[in-house]
């Protein structure tokens, strides 16, 4: 029986290893540019595509991305503290302890994105699409309390895409 397992274990092993995977926009051999410990306050980044970009421990505190293309794009300890990300996507990303604080997300796609540890307080949230992004209960809760308005590229319903109560 245990030789069963053991043969299970090494044809499931080498199944995986022989599948083709997809590499994600976010993933480290992909990253084009790589922004690391710097101050980019106020820099207008306004409709660019910045996809496959990782920001590391660097300020965007009042900066404009607004409808810029942030599909895939990485946030490590990033201050985005009043900045415009109105109408950006920012789906399949990546926004670990990053600040979002009195920031403009109206209307912005963050589909399937990962926010953990991330803050919002007192952002605007008014028609972001939230579907399939992993946040934990808490900002869920919080997010919530403010939800309001429909997405306008995806007709998605901001408290349903929370799946707010």
């Amino acid at each position: 029986m245990k030789y069963l397992v053991r043969l299970g274990a090494i044809l499931l092993t080498l199944i995986l290893i022989s599948l083709p995977t997809p590499v994600l926009a976010g993933s480290p051999g992909e990253m084009t540019s790589n922004y690391d410990n710097v101050d980019l306050s106020g820099e207008n980044f306004s409709g660019q595509n910045l996809q496959t970009q990782q920001f590391v421990k660097v300020k965007l505190k009042d900066a404009d991305l607004s409808n810029a293309d942030l599909r895939g794009v990485v946030f490590n300890t990033v201050a985005l503290d009043n900045a415009n990300l109105h109408g950006a996507d920012f789906g399949n990303g990546l926004a670990y302890l990053s600040s979002f604080d009195n920031a403009d997300l109206s209307d912005a796609i963050l589909t399937e994105a990962i926010l953990l540890r991330s803050t919002f307080e007192g952002a605007d949230i008014t028609g972001a699409d939230f579907s399939f992004t992993v946040l934990s209960q808490y900002q869920i809760r919080q997010l919530c309390k403010v939800a309001t308005g429909v997405n306008s590229q995806t007709g998605v319903d901001t408290r349903d895409s929370l799946g707010c109560q």
